[in-house]
């Protein structure tokens, strides 16, 4: 059982039950892959994989930061972070797949890489022993500004503090490897960073954190598979081929789109106009039926009596939903004209990263909101609102990003 609070633009994640016996700072090994990852988390796995990790490592995992800029969700990372292990997991804010780890404690955390150990309150990971244990390597580069001497392998950087009063046996960044300060000491590492490193690039502190980016999907992923929607019509599946027509049967969507992942019945929230003035939730079932698509962001409505598909629901799965993470995001396109060829020439596309404003100038005014949800223990991101157009309505969260899009036929 979990209890979220949110404070500011974090969302903390913190289990009832606090660190089980065995499992102390320090006692957990996790191995380093460089350019592939650390542990459970792989570079490029989806959000909702590395989520999967933690829910089934709870005495391990049991204090989570989820982290993200609540009023422009796509401007920076997703971080999920471990502040007890002293990392945390950068995910790109669009495909919501993790490109870069970041070890910010590595006393906190102790790695194995090959036969050795790294890291850890007993094994200090100083300049010395990370050159005896990965290797000789190219100088790495030194930022002046921030006292920081980064050292770089393949998918691979080492970040450490350089003290002021000897700033000077790097000048030009010259410097004999592995560093050693004229007293004899050497540097301990203070941040670590693991990235994809197809292309050979340097990814460190600062400016260069930018540089990592999440590896391609593997040939025939559906992950992320565009979907386009012909409003009033059917969605098509562009990687699959797949097309889905209002009227469709639940065989149909079996032979297209295969077992759901979940099937429940619709239910009918009698309050959700009048919820503020009586907070107490009734609800009652009617006989139509949802098929769930988690792993494709989506739900189809079927009708009870007619066993036909009436709507449609695409997720965008982003953070400050109630539903963040029960659904992947859903990869929609909704071009909007007479042909979709003309629509995409004059950027009339609706897409997950549209907001809402930028969606009223393709659609113009609808009026004010048709259903207002309220915010509750269970739901505590505050109101979304819901208006209409033909064959279309879109859930608006309060940062004026889209939730949800309702597809029907008028």
């Amino acid at each position: 059982m979990k209890d979220y609070s949110k404070i500011g633009d974090k969302l903390v994640m913190q289990r009832s039950s606090r660190r089980c016996e065995g499992t102390a700072m320090g006692a957990t090994v996790f191995d380093l892959r460089p350019g592939l990852g650390i542990g459970p988390f792989s570079i490029g796995m989806p959000i909702c994989e590395a989520f999967a990790e933690i829910e089934q490592q709870p005495n391990i995992f049991d204090v989570v930061h989820v982290k993200y800029y609540d009023e422009e969700p796509l401007k920076l990372d997703v971080v999920i972070s471990f502040p007890d292990h002293g990392f945390h997991l950068r995910f790109d804010p669009w495909s919501q797949r993790l490109r870069l780890v970041e070890i910010f404690d590595i006393k906190r955390l102790q790695m194995h890489y090959t036969n050795s150990m790294i890291g850890g309150p007993s094994t200090l990971a100083t300049f010395v022993a990370v050159y005896a244990l990965f290797g000789p390597t190219f100088p790495g580069i030194y930022d002046k500004e921030r006292g920081i001497y980064s050292l770089f392998y393949p998918g691979l950087s080492f970040e450490f503090p350089i003290p002021n009063q000897y700033a000077d046996c790097l000048q030009d960044g010259e410097v004999a490897l592995p560093l050693e300060f004229p007293d004899g000491t050497t540097p301990v590492t203070c941040r670590v960073s693991i990235y994809e490193n197809s292309s050979d690039k340097k990814v460190g502190v600062g400016k260069l954190m930018d540089r990592a980016s999440v590896p391609p999907l593997p040939p025939g992923s559906l992950y992320m598979e565009e979907v386009h929607v012909k409003l009033g019509k059917e969605l098509h599946f562009t990687l699959g081929g797949q097309h889905i027509p209002f009227g469709a049967s639940p065989q149909d969507v079996w032979t297209e789109l295969g077992r759901p992942c979940g099937i429940h019945p619709k239910q009918v929230d009698q309050m959700v106009i009048h919820s503020a003035s009586d907070p107490r939730p009734k609800t009652t079932i009617c006989c139509d039926y949802f098929y769930n698509y988690f792993t494709r962001g989506l739900d189809i409505l079927f009708d009870g009596e007619s066993h036909k598909v009436k709507k449609f629901v695409l997720h965008t799965n982003y953070p400050g939903h109630a539903d963040f993470n029960s659904y992947i995001k859903c990869n929609f396109v909704i071009s909007v004209g007479e042909e979709a060829a003309e629509a995409n020439r004059g950027g009339n596309k609706i897409t997950p990263s549209t907001n809402w404003g930028h969606v009223k100038e393709i659609l113009g005014e609808c009026g004010p909101a048709a259903i207002q949800t309220q915010g509750s223990m269970n739901n505590p991101f505050g109101s979304t609102y819901v208006y209409g157009y033909q064959n279309v309505a879109f859930e608006v969260m309060k940062n004026k990003h889209i939730a949800t899009i309702t597809l029907f036929q008028s």
